[in-house]
């Protein structure tokens, strides 16, 4: 009988294809409305006090205006980018999330190594149907999350990781 050996070739490297699903489209709304309401705090705040005080009011008046301007194009454009670059998958291995268009970040979280999962939903992704998973594991990266997921998506997403991960071995790491 011979002893065991160990491979010492190198393996190749790994390569991630992009992550298959795409965001619920409701996320284009749901990000929509929260540009406009953080668009919406500066320019109600200089608008007022621009009709309040008379001498500034041209210096708080035309900042509240370029700001309005900003924010309606900013709400009307970025969303729809974001919905194209934003995509995520679970596989039998991992869950990956690939987000951004000028800054790209690829996360992925290995089945094994995933410690808690949870689903989020704030009043405004209540309003639209959609929730946030979030993926923990003992990365000092922080979780890994996949916003804009439809609720019904999210938890029963939760629920197969959750079984997949008390299923999967730890790494021996």
């Amino acid at each position: 009988m011979t002893a065991p050996t160990i491979d010492d070739s190198p393996s190749p490297p790994l390569r991630l294809r992009p992550p298959r699903h795409a965001v619920d489209p409701r996320a284009v709304g749901w990000w929509s409305l929260q540009l406009a309401l953080w668009t919406a705090v500066p320019v109600v705040t200089l608008g007022v006090l621009g009709l309040l005080i008379a001498p500034a009011r041209v210096w708080l008046l035309v900042p509240a205006g370029i700001l309005a301007v900003l924010g309606v194009l900013a709400a009307l454009a970025l969303p729809r980018l974001w919905f194209r670059h934003h995509r995520w998958e679970v596989t039998e291995e991992a869950v990956y999330t690939r987000t951004g268009w000028f800054f790209q970040e690829w996360r992925v979280a290995p089945l094994s190594r995933i410690q808690t999962v949870d689903t989020v939903r704030g009043p405004l992704e209540q309003r639209f149907g959609l929730a946030t998973l979030t993926v923990t594991t003992a990365s000092a990266k922080g979780a890994v999350k996949v916003e804009g997921l439809d609720a019904e998506t999210a938890a029963d997403l939760a629920a197969e990781l959750t079984v997949a991960t008390r299923a999967t071995p730890e790494d021996a790491t």
